[in-house]
């Protein structure tokens, strides 16, 4: 019995010295995490568009005109690190223009995950056009687009093993702050629509900090408090120079990173063909995806719509905003439209039937619209309207 309650006893005293170690190892994480304190004169202060940024994230609408045009200035500087011209120029060679620490950087990722990010290079330009149109509406690059790639595989289902949900990768007070509504009967996370809403206020958030991509989406994986510890022990802003001081996850983060934009951008000139048959059923679940090869319609869907033969330059997001539909619905009625206009081919549009008559009336101004955006290198306008989902910006109090 001595023996037994002495077992007893030494077996509890190894736990409490273990739950002891544990909570104090949790604590010292939660410090480094939520250490929020700039590391002064490293971090330059800008008033003007600090200023401007905050007026955004406090704000429920979306940044007026002159405040994306500002913003889409300023935020393009945040790549000095990567891109020789702070932004990829796809008619110039890719080893031209990025930084030469980069390109060894990512070789072990690529020599991975080069076949799957080819298969998704051409099926998920609905996807890719979707996002840009909402980071544009913030003077956002488009690159950015890329982290959703790393970070869910552009599944909106994706769940991580601490809790991180939607293309996004929200955890749940993240997404709070940024005005998603999380709880036991709906989960805004897994919404592409406000999600990437709330994504893009949190990536301007992280810049307005950082005033660095590269460290933006090593501060979006491990926490700004990270980031901030790395520069203060570098002595150095430049992401080359403190990537050591980082954690391994967060420093192979922003190696998927550029990997993927080297996939998805680099072209033909890097030996990099595309595929365009992917299935994404495979991360979208059992559901289905509204991007696969067919449509998946009701009797509902074909006796409400109208279909009619296209050909030409068109853009889904242009279409969408000038007959005022939601771009989530008309991708679920035309999957793999933008990759059939880019190859050249007819294709059988489907709308409903007012939307239809809209778009007829005015096909040569739309076509216009798309073929300007293409030659001009923007794929959407900042006023495009999405009237069958409103923002809701809320912030956590």
């Amino acid at each position: 019995m001595n023996r037994f309650l002495s077992l007893a006893f030494l077996l509890c005293l190894q736990y409490s010295v273990s739950a002891k170690n544990y909570f104090a190892d949790q604590q010292n994480f939660d410090q480094t995490v939520k250490d929020t304190t700039k590391p002064a004169g490293l971090i330059p202060v800008n008033p003007v568009e600090d200023q401007a940024i905050d007026e955004v994230l406090k704000s429920r609408s979306l940044p007026k005109p002159e405040k994306v045009q500002y913003f889409s200035q300023v935020t393009k500087y945040g790549f000095k690190n990567l891109f020789k011209n702070y932004s990829y120029n796809p008619s110039m060679p890719y080893n031209s223009q990025v930084n030469p620490h980069a390109e060894t950087y990512m070789q072990d990722y690529l020599r991975s995950h080069t076949s799957s990010l080819q298969k998704m290079k051409t099926s998920a330009l609905p996807y890719f056009n979707f996002i840009d149109n909402i980071l544009a509406q913030y003077g956002l690059p488009k690159e950015l687009k890329y982290l959703a790639v790393i970070e869910s595989n552009l599944n909106p289902n994706a769940t991580s093993w601490v809790g991180a949900r939607g293309p996004w990768q929200f955890m749940s007070y993240t997404a709070k702050d940024y005005g998603l509504q999380v709880n036991g009967f709906v989960d805004d996370r897994t919404d592409y629509y406000k999600s990437t809403h709330a994504a893009a206020r949190y990536l301007l958030s992280l810049y307005k900090d950082l005033k660095d991509w590269l460290l933006v989406i090593a501060a979006y994986n491990g926490g700004p408090g990270r980031v901030y510890s790395a520069i203060r022990q570098s002595g150095s802003r430049n992401f080359w120079a403190l990537q050591y001081y980082l954690p391994e996850e967060s420093r192979n983060h922003v190696k998927k990173f550029i990997a993927t934009h080297y996939i998805m951008e680099s072209g033909n000139d890097a030996g990099i063909s595309t595929v365009s048959n992917f299935d994404y059923n495979s991360i979208n679940g059992a559901g289905g995806s509204p991007f696969s090869t067919k449509a998946n319609l009701s009797d509902e869907d074909v006796n409400n719509t109208d279909v009619l033969t296209i050909s030409g330059k068109y853009n889904a997001v242009v279409i969408t905003k000038n007959i005022s539909l939601d771009i989530l619905e008309f991708n679920r009625l035309n999957p793999g439209f933008d990759a059939m206009m880019a190859s050249g081919e007819n294709y059988e549009m489907r709308l409903p039937h007012a939307k239809m008559d809209l778009f007829v009336a005015n096909k040569y101004i739309i076509l216009n619209e798309c073929v300007h955006a293409l030659l001009s290198g923007v794929s959407t306008d900042t006023k495009t309207v999405y009237p069958s989902r409103k923002l809701d910006f809320k912030r956590k109090k």
